[in-house]
């Protein structure tokens, strides 16, 4: 409210950070409403929450707070402003001068949501260490379960319904055409295609893991579905406006072995994520970006952001 809504869409601004609307000065303008405020206050609280689970167990209430404090206020903000901003260096709604031509297609916050709370909490979990009886004296992996696989459950049931308010819901309004004037194809359609391929890709995501990891381990096990449903989500969350669902589908899968990969590499550098969040959202989401660079479709980017990329 006070200045980390500025300094990500305070326009006019230069391409690093915003100038205006410091305490929603100005406010609402031509660009933003009090609506888009609020969803964007969203958007900032998940990049802190991820970070959560990377350091749950090993750090005081207080230094979160400061630290959650510092990230929305002022490290998201700024990303944001990079990527989302009209004028951020990286945006793809510029008016000249787009990086690569076509700027950085971050549709729903792979990048500027998952990976900035991704490093933050690897950062915060390497300092501070794996938890106490998570390696054993030779360094071995000790499985510490969770209390609740029902909880787990739950919870992701409800991250997988928030979602389709984080990717379909980005497109902020439902009645716009595309082409002309009175034609049955408009942004609605888009809409329902962003639900799809956001489905697609998480399903297939939590089945693979499913079976990756029953390959891997020798049992079934809830919880690596959960993460890597969410996995899914979040490779897909980049270019689930701007692909086919056919391509949903191929981002799932290999999301799913990436934060297999990266749960392997955890173990075998001793880095302890109780709620694997680093991997999954870290991990995922960058393959996410590279996913949406690899498999955009020129028509949809152009009707998503209005112009001739």
């Amino acid at each position: 409210y006070i200045f980390g809504f500025a300094f990500a869409f305070g326009t006019p601004s230069n391409g690093f950070i915003g100038q205006h609307f410091f305490g929603l000065s100005e406010f609402p303008s031509q660009s933003f409403d009090y609506g888009y405020f609020l969803y964007q206050w969203a958007f900032a609280i998940a990049a802190a929450g991820i970070t959560s689970g990377s350091i749950a167990e090993r750090t005081q209430f207080v230094s979160y707070l400061i630290y959650s404090s510092f990230l929305t206020g002022l490290v998201y903000p700024i990303v944001a402003h990079w990527f989302w901003s009209a004028d951020g260096w990286g945006s793809p709604a510029r008016s000249e001068n787009l990086l690569f031509g076509s700027g950085v297609i971050d549709f729903a916050g792979c990048g500027v949501v998952h990976l900035v709370g991704a490093v933050a909490g690897f950062w915060g979990a390497f300092i501070e260490g794996p938890r106490i009886g998570r390696f054993d004296h030779e360094g071995k992996p000790v499985s510490l379960r969770g209390h609740s696989g029902t909880l787990v459950v739950m919870g992701t049931f409800l991250l997988w319904f928030g979602w389709y308010g984080f990717n379909p819901g980005s497109f902020l309004n439902i009645l716009k055409t595309y082409g002309e004037s009175g034609n049955y194809y408009g942004q609605w359609s888009a809409i329902g295609r962003t639900a799809v391929t956001t489905t697609l890709a998480g399903c297939t995501a939590a089945l693979t893991t499913l079976f990756g990891k029953r390959m891997q381990t020798g049992h079934w096990n809830v919880t690596d579905v959960c993460n890597g449903l969410l996995g899914g989500f979040a490779a897909i969350t980049a270019g689930c406006s701007v692909v086919d669902p056919w391509a949903a589908i191929i981002c799932g899968f290999i999301a799913a072995w990436v934060l297999i990969g990266c749960n392997m590499l955890a173990e075998k550098f001793h880095y302890d994520d109780p709620l694997e969040a680093a991997q999954l959202h870290g991990g995922c989401g960058t393959w996410g970006i590279i996913f949406t660079a690899l498999f955009a479709k020129k028509q949809y980017v152009n009707e998503v952001y209005g112009g001739s990329l």
